[in-house]
């Protein structure tokens, strides 16, 4: 496989996983797409606007190539202010965001080759990388993303699955989630720390 090949590779992965983020907010409204539904706060429209800062200074500033126009909040030091969307920032508005830091990172991947040495402050000493290595983290980050807005979505309207065009997941009829999840409660109870299982 040539260089060229393999930046192709890690390119449509990234591409993919970034389609899920978005196809995991198709239909909601601005409360589902922001409800916290974990006891960290993991909410759909956060995990996006946290990717599109990701996104923006790993193919951008570690390159030497920041991206213009960032939003305010990309130098605001609030905690987690990348991980949730204000009253004033739109679920249009965060998707908007997302598409233009794409077309921003995907300049930097397709004008620079795979070695092109790039410097990670944050990293401190192992803060010396190529476009390879940010790739590959920026695909395993965006991955690992996308399987927390899985379970969310699945958690607000029951909606699951790995792409639009291939959910991946075994077709019930009837009960037949019901059922399958009732079975491995009773496998579950059977471990229960207090005893009242088995």
């Amino acid at each position: 496989m040539t260089p060229t090949d393999a930046k192709a590779v890690l390119h449509r992965y990234l591409q993919n996983h970034r389609d899920v983020m978005l196809w995991k907010l198709d239909g909601l409204s601005e409360y589902d797409a922001r409800r916290p539904l974990t006891p960290t706060g993991t909410n759909l429209l956060g995990l996006v606007k946290h990717l599109a800062m990701v996104e923006a200074g790993y193919f951008g500033d570690v390159f030497g190539r920041p991206m213009p126009d960032k939003p305010r909040w990309f130098d605001d030091e609030t905690p987690n202010i990348d991980l949730w969307a204000g009253a004033d920032e739109s679920q249009q508005d965060i998707v908007a965001l997302y598409r233009r830091v794409w077309q921003h990172a995907d300049r930097t991947i397709e004008e620079l080759p795979l070695d092109a040495p790039g410097t990670v402050p944050w990293w401190g000493e192992r803060g010396s990388v190529t476009l390879h290595r940010i790739l590959v983290h920026v695909t395993a980050e965006t991955a690992r993303h996308a399987g927390h807005a899985d379970i969310v979505r699945e958690l607000i309207d029951g909606a699951a699955g790995l792409r639009r065009d291939n959910d991946n997941l075994w077709q019930a009829d009837g009960e037949g989630w019901a059922d399958y999840r009732e079975r491995l409660q009773a496998v579950a109870d059977a471990f229960r720390p207090d005893g009242a299982g088995g």
